[in-house]
């Protein structure tokens, strides 16, 4: 760890005395309540050059563990070539949320959207926060601990994404869940798809 990365820990406890250093074996790391996470956050871009905001994302430590949920952000400082990571557990376990970053760095939009999407963390104050990779109406979130790798029965809305993209669609594999191929069968073959895109490295793509 370098001098002005180690530094970022003294910086932020000085300004934040509730946050604490967290385990780490790369960089620097640190807890803080998820009442400050916004504050740390702002103040890490500008005043220690952690500018670029690189991931949000969240931990389901699973439904045994309380606080079961931890948001997490990585931000990098181009001056300095290095990183930090900020954590804050979700105080809620039943409806995890967070305050959204997204007037800080644009870029965050989409990743809480993925986060809410696959974990179900809800970013408060977020401008736009709908599902990003799953369809709307999905029940489930598939990155959770009790999501099963094959996926749960769950109908892809075919009438709705055909009346979307004008073609007719596929229904989702493996119970709709999500793409995961049975044995033997190649993972392209598991995803849904147009009717017009069902060619793979098998199959050649029509004219």
């Amino acid at each position: 760890m370098t001098a002005p990365n180690a530094d970022v820990i003294a910086a932020v406890q000085g300004k934040f005395p509730a946050a604490t250093p967290r385990p780490t074996s790369d960089h620097p790391a640190l807890n803080v309540p998820a009442a400050d996470a916004i504050t740390v956050l702002q103040f890490l871009r500008d005043t220690q050059g952690y500018t670029y905001l690189t991931d949000v994302t969240a931990i389901d430590w699973s439904a045994e563990k309380t606080p079961r949920f931890t948001v997490v952000w990585h931000l990098y400082s181009p001056a300095q070539h290095v990183w930090v990571r900020l954590a804050a557990d979700c105080a809620d376990d039943a409806n995890p949320s967070m305050p959204t970053c997204s007037h800080l760095w644009a870029g965050a939009n989409w990743m809480e959207r993925e986060t809410f999407d696959l974990l179900g963390v809800k970013f408060d104050g977020h401008p736009d926060l709908r599902r990003i990779l799953m369809w709307e109406g999905y029940p489930f979130h598939p990155l959770r601990k009790e999501f099963p790798l094959a996926g749960l029965p769950t109908d892809l809305p075919d009438a709705e994404i055909a009346a979307e993209v004008k073609v007719g669609a596929i229904s989702a594999p493996m119970a709709g869940g999500p793409f995961v191929a049975t044995p033997g069968e190649p993972m392209s073959d598991a995803e849904p798809r147009a009717k017009d895109e069902a060619w793979n490295e098998r199959r050649v793509k029509p004219e």
